[in-house]
């Protein structure tokens, strides 16, 4: 969510000595969150993603971080703060901010701005410019969880094209190899044959309902062989001696 302190074009044409180099683990400078709906639905993002993708070791999903992105490898310049993003083809594990020039240079393959009223209007001008320009994301999408308000972008020859809804209201991302869409209020995440991905908790209750009706079935079971035996056992036979 935090602003770059410039805009303009960095020469590369930088001499050895002039260059910064910043220490290894850079703090993330971006400013709390404006909501709960905000940190809930980045949370959320971040944790259905990792789960899915529990056995990959091979991306790395985080939100609301500093990306630094500075030629001069200095983090007082040139840094965005998307609210969720993913880096593929690179090593799994936590970081306190993604800096750009330690990281071989990669930038997001996918970007998620989660709109408000005060950044709606950068988040649709400025940002997806410099996600387009700058960083070359291939996808690029933007969600209101106060209006529903949802729509994609996918780089196209160095450009933004939109990307088309589907008949059930969803946006394919190329990069996740997934389909994202609205369920009961909240941006989520859905597969090639457009089923849900659920999060740790609602596994836990498919899992608890399962065992419910798991038990409730074997109890019917108990119940029915109970009645049969009764029945048996009136008509004068004696399943013990069978």
């Amino acid at each position: 969510m935090s602003e770059p302190a410039t805009l303009e074009i960095i020469s590369d044409n930088i001499s050895e000595d002039e260059v910064i180099f910043p220490p290894g683990d850079i703090l993330s400078d971006e400013p709390p969150l404006e909501s709960d709906l905000h940190r809930e639905q980045i949370d959320l993002l971040i944790r259905i993603l990792k789960l899915w993708w529990r056995e990959r070791q091979d991306f790395y999903a985080s939100g609301n971080l500093t990306i630094y992105y500075s030629p001069n490898q200095n983090k007082s310049e040139y840094f965005r703060g998307p609210d969720f993003f993913v880096v593929l083809g690179t090593q799994k594990k936590d970081r306190k901010s993604w800096v750009v020039w330690q990281e071989d240079g990669k930038y997001p393959n996918l970007i998620v701005e989660i709109l408000s009223s005060s950044t709606t209007a950068v988040d649709k001008g400025l940002k997806k410019q410099v996600y387009q320009d700058t960083f070359r994301t291939p996808d690029y999408f933007w969600f209101d969880p106060v209006t529903m308000e949802l729509q994609g972008f996918h780089l196209v020859d160095g450009k933004y094209q939109e990307i088309q809804v589907t008949t059930d209201g969803r946006l394919w991302s190329q990069q996740l190899e997934l389909y994202l869409g609205v369920y009961e209020g909240k941006l989520r995440f859905f597969t090639t044959e457009n089923q849900l991905i659920l999060s740790s908790e609602e596994l836990a209750e498919q899992e608890r309902l399962r065992a419910e009706q798991a038990e409730e079935r074997a109890e019917r079971a108990e119940q029915e062989i109970a009645r049969l035996r009764e029945a048996l056992r009136i008509q004068g036979i004696d399943l013990e001696n069978i």
